[in-house]
């Protein structure tokens, strides 16, 4: 599998990066994004700690990748105060990203308090014990884009739009929302130095690793890698697609610029592809198929199911004006790279570590689109 990207000094311009020699802490780093912000992290040459449960599917994108190898890995449950106290003070961490949470729409409606309570008291749990340690500068909270009220429109949803959500995991995602504004005004802002606190609303994202159920990408490989035809709910849906170094590439701006600058880039900001990224599901796994190395194969699964958004778009413009964040990838690309990742997972020989940050050079010296 040959890069697909121009080969740059991407290391080089990594070392001389604002969170180089950081104490950063992610929650969530045994999930999928947060495995693959932890492996970035460190090649940013930041000390990296990481507090979540044990990673959530197998296998996983934090094994296979052994994000862990070079960083302090507490394990617990975000929601427990005592034991999240216990890594602030031994790691005394300079820089939070908050990424544990419940993030399956079909798991909220089955489990819809234990959604609540991982997205909304997990949060306000994380935000309480940065408060208290007087060693936090910088804290960037995933949220997502469907923490809006959707009203399925064609053009996209920009910060100061109303907050809602259909489903208990999109309300949950709004009620993080606010919590994390009562803290940011309650506490940060009165704090002395400042504390900056941001939200970033992301998209779809897909990429290598990802092995969670009832996704898109992930239930397509465990179906292509046992030899069956994947089940696909409704293959008319339209999701605004990006790879998940796209959104995190914001998160990382977003802490660089609140650890200058904690006024002005506090607050809620959007990661979204632009509008010609806006595909249907059946688009995606037609575009999947032609670069996977195998049979890729799915079958129209008419069960009643609960209900999913049929449409939905953030408008990004201001983290393009004030961070200038753009995405980096087309849609080709980022299916291509996706398929390169779990071709590599399929060789034994592979080591996934190097294949993660090999992509993560590529994606570091693609210039941004306009």
């Amino acid at each position: 599998m040959g890069e697909r990207f121009a080969s740059v000094e991407a290391v080089d311009v990594m070392v001389r990066d604002p969170l180089h020699g950081r104490r950063v802490l992610v929650t969530g780093h045994t999930g999928f994004k947060g495995s693959w912000l932890s492996i970035w992290l460190q090649k940013l040459g930041a000390h990296v700690a990481g507090f979540a449960l044990d990673p959530p599917t197998s296998p996983s994108m934090f094994v296979t990748a052994c994000a862990g190898d070079g960083l302090a890995d507490f394990r617990g449950d975000v929601r427990n105060a005592v034991a999240l106290g216990e890594v602030f003070s031994r790691f005394d961490p300079e820089v939070v990203f908050h990424l544990a949470a419940q993030s399956i729409v079909r798991e909220g409606y089955r489990a819809p308090v234990e959604t609540y309570a991982t997205n909304v008291v997990g949060t306000a749990t994380v935000l309480d014990a940065c408060r208290r340690a007087s060693s936090v500068r910088a804290i960037v909270v995933a949220s997502s884009d469907k923490c809006y009220e959707n009203r399925n429109w064609i053009w996209g949803y920009r910060e100061n739009d109303p907050l809602g959500g259909f489903d208990p995991y999109s309300s949950s995602k709004a009620c993080t929302e606010f919590v994390c504004a009562a803290f940011r005004q309650s506490f940060f802002e009165q704090a002395s130095p400042r504390t900056g606190l941001a939200t970033a609303r992301a998209g779809n994202v897909i990429g290598g690793g990802d092995w969670a159920r009832d996704r898109l990408v992930p239930d397509l490989a465990r179906a292509a890698n046992g030899g069956q035809r994947a089940m696909i709910r409704n293959p008319a849906a339209v999701r605004p697609w990006q790879h998940v170094l796209e959104p995190l590439a914001g998160y990382l701006e977003l802490a660089r610029r609140l650890c200058a600058d904690a006024t002005a880039y506090s607050g809620s900001w959007n990661f979204g592809p632009p509008p010609d990224s806006m595909q249907t599901v059946e688009s995606v796994v037609t575009r999947l198929a032609t670069h996977w190395q195998g049979s890729l194969n799915w079958t129209m699964d008419g069960g009643v199911h609960p209900h999913e958004a049929g449409r939905l778009l953030v408008d990004s413009s201001k983290a393009a004006h004030d961070l200038g964040w753009r995405t980096r990838l087309t849609f080709e690309e980022t299916i291509g790279i996706t398929a390169d990742w779990y071709a590599a997972a399929r060789g034994e020989a592979t080591d996934l570590r190097r294949f993660t940050e090999a992509q993560i050079d590529s994606y570091a010296g693609k210039a941004p689109s306009c």
